[in-house]
């Protein structure tokens, strides 16, 4: 079974900075496509930004040139750097991920979630 655990979620000041960490765990061949996703209170959830295996990147419109994120594929993890905040990032951060696992069968891959981290940005 897989798992991703978002963690470096808190409460920081507007002009602060958060960094956000995505830790996989389980039988994992190999992670594809990870993204990070946030969702404020009364709306949906939107893409922030995602990579790729081969390290490319994209952001949202919104978080362009102040928010970083990257990986680290021998400890299965993701992060996103958030620089600049505004209390418009508030939000519930979710990592995702495309995992590929072995089964009887051969290798799948699966869309997975994390149960997500708070950020709060507020003076």
């Amino acid at each position: 079974q897989v798992q991703l655990v978002e963690s470096g979620g808190g409460l920081v000041q507007p002009g602060g900075s958060l960094r956000l960490s995505c830790a996989a765990s389980g039988s994992i061949f190999s992670m594809n496509r990870m993204g990070w996703y946030r969702q404020a209170p009364g709306t949906g959830r939107e893409l922030v930004a995602t990579i790729t295996s081969a390290g490319n990147t994209n952001y949202a419109d919104s978080v362009q040139g102040r928010f970083t994120i990257s990986r680290d594929n021998a400890k299965k993890t993701g992060y996103l750097q958030m620089n600049s905040l505004n209390p418009e990032d508030t939000a519930v951060y979710y990592c995702n991920a495309d995992v590929a696992t072995w089964y009887t069968g051969g290798l799948r891959t699966d869309n997975y979630w994390g149960q997500g981290t708070q950020v709060t940005v507020s003076s």
